[in-house]
């Protein structure tokens, strides 16, 4: 019996290793997003309480804010066709990478509604913008500016969502289960997100580039995890309450959704479109997921237009 144990115990350590080997090979995760990584980068950064935050401030001094949010895991250079448009219009834009993407740190958080909050709401204080703000949200940046404008509605204008996140995606259990949730997560489905993202055009033929744009900010250490953590949070919110709450605020609403999209369905804008009395639908024909890059000219049409006509208070 005591040799059996001891062979057991043996191929259980082989095992061990080998797992750990394969996760190394694996894991894109190989440098410490610092200084000297971020040197030369475009854009600014600013010491936050929960991390070094990576921004752009863009536009004439004088014109009305416009703060762009992205998505799941694309960094802020997914806004950077309606970040001309708008200052080409003379509006004043501040985009940013949301912790754990992008060139912003990966804090060892909850990523929920309050850590984006505290983001956001740091980001304004420490350059000063009082607001109220535009707030325009994309994809899971629709989770991300309505909790926002649920928890501080005084320093919110007006809201745009852009094919926001409408419904739980239920995750497979072993990817809840402690350490090896995680390290299933970081073999098998972080390795393949850059080439994924062009899942979200309708023509990705167009956009051939995208996932090499994509990679570098998968070299950082905590990247994995942020989005884990993030799929997580997002399984569990309900996201009637989370629209409701920001419909109550009376903020004026426009939202955009590709007619084609097949990373969240159009169908579930009847999500908002319920829960937020007065809001604006715009649906995009020719558009998968990113309407504000495969139909540019007529978003910040509308989105411009939506603005001008929800002229924002006196500063």
């Amino acid at each position: 019996m005591t040799r059996i144990l001891k062979v057991a115990a043996l191929i259980l350590v082989l095992l061990l290793l080998a797992a750990m080997a394969y996760g190394a090979w694996k894991n894109p995760e190989k440098a410490t997003l610092d200084a000297v990584a971020r040197s030369g980068a475009p854009g600014s950064f600013v010491a936050l309480p929960r991390g070094m935050t990576h921004y752009e401030l863009s536009g004439p001094d004088s014109g009305r804010v416009v703060v762009l949010v992205h998505g799941f895991s694309v960094p802020y250079y997914i806004w950077d066709s309606t970040a001309a448009g708008l200052t080409g219009a003379g509006y004043r834009v501040l985009r940013y990478d949301v912790y754990g993407r992008g060139l912003s740190d990966r804090p060892d958080a909850e990523y929920d509604g309050a850590l984006y909050d505290q983001q956001l709401d740091g980001l304004l204080d420490s350059l000063r913008i009082q607001g109220p703000i535009d707030l325009v949200g994309l994809s899971f940046g629709g989770y991300v500016t309505a909790h926002y404008v649920a928890s501080h509605p005084a320093r919110v204008h007006t809201l745009t969502l852009v094919d926001p996140a409408a419904e739980r995606s239920e995750l497979p259990a072993s990817l809840k289960l402690p350490v090896l949730g995680p390290w299933i997560w970081q073999v098998t489905v972080v390795p393949g997100m850059a080439d994924n993202q062009l899942s979200d055009f309708l023509h990705p033929e167009r956009y051939p580039t995208w996932p090499d744009q994509y990679r570098p900010q998968m070299r950082y250490k905590g990247f994995g995890r942020a989005l884990l953590r993030t799929a997580i949070v997002s399984s569990r919110t309900d996201f009637d309450s989370l629209y409701a709450a920001a419909g109550r605020t009376g903020i004026p609403v426009l939202l955009i959704w590709g007619k084609q999209d097949h990373t969240v369905d159009i169908r579930l804008s009847g999500v908002v479109r319920r829960n937020i009395p007065g809001v604006e639908f715009v649906p995009v024909d020719s558009s998968g997921h990113l309407p504000q890059i495969e139909q540019a000219q007529l978003f910040n049409a509308r989105l411009t237009g939506f603005l001008a006509a929800h002229r924002s208070a006196a500063p």
